[in-house]
């Protein structure tokens, strides 16, 4: 019988401050295949200082995400953009540096995200759940540009019964967030977005779908703003079957409090 791989589970900050949910679905995901699944103590991967232009920062975050992630057999992203800065830019941060290249290097090798290592390493082909809907998926751009991660999704969202899933045009087309870019540049971003907003709607999906939590922040909130009624879920959520949580952006129920239920 084959050794069970232990998978560190990079969880990034977005999903641990704003979607939980996601972090849980990707445990999920990655127990059901076998592996054995850990999350240590993290910080940042370091991503919005790279690309911000403050390395001194990038560096720090990165040095403790290495040591951090450093004994596991493969480290694991529900995140494109996250895993893409590990994979190709520790490597860069740390070139030419005799005691962190090699460890940098070491810890990139073994990164994934997550579909692409449930399809790619794992050989996973099916998940056992259903969710009844009309579905579209938006490409992030760190994930199809960066990791190659296009089938991956698509082969494992095929497998879910009683899902419809509808290609998005342009969907290799960026939706203006960018990490800080829509900071910067918030009239371009909005624009971007905008049609990226189009275009979910054109194809009458009910359910937008990615696995990069910032786009799907940055798309939620204009569909929402527009009153487009489509719904918004991290990929990880419906392979996993963990479907309670309201969608991004939606509002949660508001339960009575204890002095406003009724005897």
């Amino acid at each position: 019988m084959a050794a069970s791989k232990r998978v560190g589970l990079l969880v990034t900050c977005l999903v641990d401050l704003v979607r939980p949910s996601v972090g849980f679905a990707a445990a999920r995901l990655l127990d059901d295949a076998g592996c054995t699944v850990e999350v240590p103590a993290q910080t940042c991967c370091g991503q919005p200082a790279f690309n911000s232009g403050d390395r001194a920062t990038a560096r720090k975050l990165a040095e403790q995400v290495i040591t951090a992630f450093e004994p596991f057999d493969y480290v694991v992203v529900p995140s494109g953009s996250c895993a893409g800065q590990v994979r190709l830019h520790y490597p860069e941060i740390f070139q030419g540096d005799p005691a962190w290249q090699p460890r940098a290097d070491a810890v990139a090798a073994k990164t994934f995200e997550l579909t692409q290592f449930l399809v790619d390493v794992c050989g996973v082909s099916r998940v056992p759940v259903r969710f009844t809907g009309r579905a579209t998926y938006h490409d992030s751009c760190s994930s199809l540009r960066e990791l190659g991660v296009r089938l991956q999704p698509r082969k494992l969202l095929a497998s879910v019964e009683g899902l419809d899933l509808i290609e998005l045009s342009d969907t290799e087309v960026c939706c203006g967030f960018g990490g800080t870019f829509c900071v910067k540049y918030p009239e371009i971003s909005d624009r971007m977005v905008g049609k990226k907003a189009d275009a979910v709607t054109a194809t009458g999906a009910d359910l937008l779908l990615a696995g990069d939590l910032g786009c799907l922040l940055n798309i939620a909130g204009k569909l929402s703003r527009d009153g487009r009624g489509v719904s918004v879920r991290h990929v990880a959520e419906v392979l996993a079957g963990e479907v309670d949580a309201p969608a991004i952006g939606a509002a949660a129920p508001v339960l009575p409090s204890p002095t406003e239920a009724k005897p």
